[in-house]
């Protein structure tokens, strides 16, 4: 009881009128202003602050009652964080026991500060039993220091010893975990950067995976075993060795099976979506498909990795000509209701993709019988082939696959005219806009095509294609999720088809 009136002492001192959420009661009076702004968020039918601006007040953002409405929105928004349910079954035990955790560890600051030590002191024990079980190292240190420091005013030495010796212990877990954090880090600000020859990115990874392996072998943590794998992982993929990036996904799989209380699904997805990306890249649908299935069923349908992973999923099918497969992939991703609410970027890749799918569809003439309908809610073919598919420089790879596949219809259909005007964009984008080591791909196959049309579309001197040709093979297609990395069709497989066009 002497908990219970310490708190009711600070909740009464300090409680405000009314707590500003955004509950399923808040949320069924259609008429406030900030359900609409919530519901019309949702939705997806705001880009930016002039747009919201517009649907509420018909004014412009600077206008005095859109900037009072969105600081409460806000407010309100970030108090509802802290009333998350995150007890749902399908959250993973060691995921709740952290939400709930540093909820109550915020909590306990709080009374602190008010004075409610006694009630806060408890709520500490309850939180370090639950770290140590589940080892959240800071909380672990945390919690320890304030038992700690009780232990020494109770002058309870035994008690002051137990957390002592915590503090001792998770101290340097705690540093090996923020140091392989920062190893991580450090591999994911290189890891995008474009590979060549004279750069020192793959010593630089393998050198940091070292340091994790050995930080490995001396705590026993759950951080530093996640950052291990991912960094390893990477390390492999630069390398292009991923048979060994599968090998260490079955293996982080089982190192968490071993562990249940370790299990982070954010974590587990992200090594599925990693050995899709190996498959990718090894072209293997047959082990990919049979994954992906698998896999499928243990991911949150709808979120952003579920997308992310159909992504891989879908260009698996298409690298390795699964057409049937890649247009099933395609609209089971797109009949997804929350693909509306995607970002804007990662919808344009989709777009593009149907773009790609309806050509292999038309160009192939398969029966209906075989193939599921293709989506067409995007896709308008006449007014895809004559619109000029302009992006801003962070998408201009987009503009070359349009432009590219622009082309691939204007050579179905024999229009010379059309065609040359094609290579023309393609040529301008080659020498006026595209990074040569970036584009590095891009750049040979629209050489090869100007190649291809100085001899008028006929049978040349293969000596003049190799030069071109030989490089993209050199230099394998490699997709880390840049945008300037995406090939719906690897170029290798669109010379081919440029070529059937002339046979």
């Amino acid at each position: 009881m002497k908990h219970l009136l310490e708190i009711v002492r600070v909740v009464t001192k300090k409680k405000v009128k009314k707590i500003e959420i955004f509950d399923d009661q808040v949320l069924r009076h259609k008429q406030s202003k900030f359900v609409e702004f919530y519901e019309a968020i949702t939705a997806g039918k705001f880009k930016n602050d002039r747009d919201a601006a517009q649907f509420l007040y018909n004014c412009t953002p600077k206008d005095p009652r859109y900037r009072q409405l969105k600081s409460r929105f806000r407010r309100r928004l970030l108090n509802t964080v802290f009333f998350l349910d995150v007890n749902k079954p399908n959250n993973a035990d060691y995921d709740r026991a952290y939400t709930n955790s540093h909820k109550e560890w915020a909590i306990v600051k709080i009374l602190q500060s008010n004075k409610a030590d006694d009630t806060a002191i408890q709520l500490a024990r309850s939180i370090l039993t639950t770290s140590r079980k589940f080892q959240f190292t800071d909380l672990i240190i945390n919690c320890s220091r304030i038992l700690r420091g009780y232990a020494a005013q109770q002058g309870d030495a035994r008690a002051y010893e137990e957390y002592d010796e915590y503090i001792q212990e998770f101290s340097g877990v705690l540093d090996a975990e923020v140091r392989s954090e920062e190893l991580y880090q450090k591999v994911i600000l290189y890891y995008s950067t474009p590979i060549t020859e004279d750069n020192d990115l793959p010593e630089k990874i393998n050198s940091f995976s070292e340091a994790l392996a050995s930080l490995s072998e001396r705590f026993e943590s759950p951080v530093i075993f996640y950052n291990l794998y991912l960094v390893w992982i990477m390390r492999y993929e630069l390398s292009r060795s991923f048979d060994i990036v599968l090998e260490i996904c079955d293996r982080a799989e089982r190192q968490i099976n071993d562990k249940p209380a370790y299990y982070q699904e954010d974590k587990l997805v992200l090594f599925y979506t990693k050995k899709m990306s190996a498959y990718l890249h090894l072209r293997d649908f047959r082990m990919g498909q049979s994954h992906a299935e698998q896999y499928l069923k243990k991911f949150p349908e709808g979120s952003e990795p579920w997308f992310t992973f159909m992504e891989y999923y879908f260009l698996l099918a298409m690298h390795s000509d699964n057409f049937i497969q890649a247009l099933a992939i395609f609209n089971r991703a797109l009949d997804n209701s929350a693909f509306k609410k995607l970002d804007g970027v990662f919808r344009e890749k989709w777009f593009i993709y149907e773009s790609y799918i309806n050509y292999i569809v038309e160009r192939r003439n398969f029966s209906q019988a075989k193939l599921p309908k293709p989506k067409r809610q995007y896709y308008h073919p006449k007014r895809f082939l004559e619109d000029q598919h302009e992006y801003s420089k962070g998408q201009r790879n987009f503009e070359v696959l349009c432009t590219i596949l622009q082309l691939l219809f204007w050579l179905e259909k024999k229009n010379q005219v059309k065609i040359e005007e094609r290579i023309d964009q393609l040529r301008m984008l080659a020498t006026r806009k595209l990074d040569k080591e970036i584009y590095f791909r891009p750049i040979q196959f629209i050489k090869l095509l100007h190649t291809f049309r100085k001899a008028d579309f006929q049978v040349i001197d293969p000596m003049r294609i190799e030069k071109h040709y030989q490089p993209l093979l050199e230099r394998p297609f490699f997709y880390r999720g840049a945008i300037a990395e995406l090939e719906v069709i690897p170029y290798e497989r669109l010379w081919e088809m440029v070529l059937e066009n002339f046979d």
